[in-house]
């Protein structure tokens, strides 16, 4: 393989997905009718930083909740904003669990550096308003940020409170997204790409991990995700069936084999 091979073909996943274009409004449809059945119970907006997208939305359980999942949307780190996505709340919410779906300052304005940054960020602000465990995952480049706040550079205030960390489909390596045209727009150079990269920073001692990804996806995420789990030792499993925008669909069901793997014995 010569090294200036363009591989936007390979993390382009909408191109080989049928109907890819009808699920972001799916989605968006979902969240806003999760938001409205929730109430006052759905906490949107809630500052973190003095940025625009420097917020989250914190969804919360009826009656007290056992601890806090985190979800952090994807979309390559240049697309979505939390409001896309409440309606991946419903599992943990189910299960007795109060979820944060952070925002963050997308690229071209920022650096996948200064995203890591406000994500932990992020994170404590919303650890600060439930107790009990934390629980970190995301879906794409959120499942990129979810596995940094697993590495052993990252030493943030709410340590000690992470049960478990869950990347979904994660962009593990960041070195061939140098090769895709996305990279016009993101920046991503060799000094990032190596301080960025989950896959070539050791885990932080005592935090336990596990990678899904769906078994349908296009090779190089099943490779991103293989790569992250043998770099980290850890389980990673690949959902039959499932592709780049349906493998998170197991989030809205509350006995769902990706909800046993964030929650169950928690």
């Amino acid at each position: 393989m010569e090294a200036t091979e363009d591989l936007s073909r390979a993390y382009a996943n909408a191109d080989f997905i049928p109907g890819a274009d009808a699920f972001p409004p799916r989605w968006r449809g979902e969240a806003a009718a999760l938001r409205a059945a929730l109430g006052s119970r759905a906490r949107c907006g809630i500052a973190y930083g003095p940025g625009a997208r420097q917020r989250f939305d914190l969804f919360l359980p009826a009656g007290t909740a056992t601890g806090l999942m985190v979800f952090i949307h994807g979309g390559y780190w240049m697309a979505f904003s939390p409001e896309d996505w409440a309606g991946f709340a419903e599992g943990a919410l189910a299960r007795g669990w109060a979820v944060a779906m952070p925002g963050y300052t997308l690229a071209p304005e920022a650096r996948i550096a200064a995203m890591t940054d406000e994500i932990e960020a992020a994170i404590g602000a919303a650890a600060a308003e439930v107790a009990g465990p934390l629980v970190v995952t995301g879906h794409s480049a959120g499942g990129h940020l979810s596995a940094r706040m697993a590495c052993a550079d990252r030493r943030p205030a709410w340590a000690d409170r992470l049960a478990r960390v869950v990347p979904i489909s994660p962009l593990a390596d960041l070195r061939p997204l140098m090769r895709t045209a996305m990279n016009e727009t993101l920046r991503i150079d060799a000094a990032e790409a190596a301080a960025e990269s989950p896959a070539l920073l050791p885990r932080r001692p005592g935090v336990e991990v596990s990678v899904r990804v769906g078994a349908q996806e296009r090779p190089a995420f099943l490779w991103q995700a293989r790569l992250l789990s043998e770099a980290w030792d850890c389980p990673w499993h690949a959902e039959p069936g499932r592709h780049h925008f349906d493998v998170i669909d197991g989030l809205k069901v509350p006995d769902s084999p990706l909800m046993e793997t964030l929650l169950g014995g928690l």
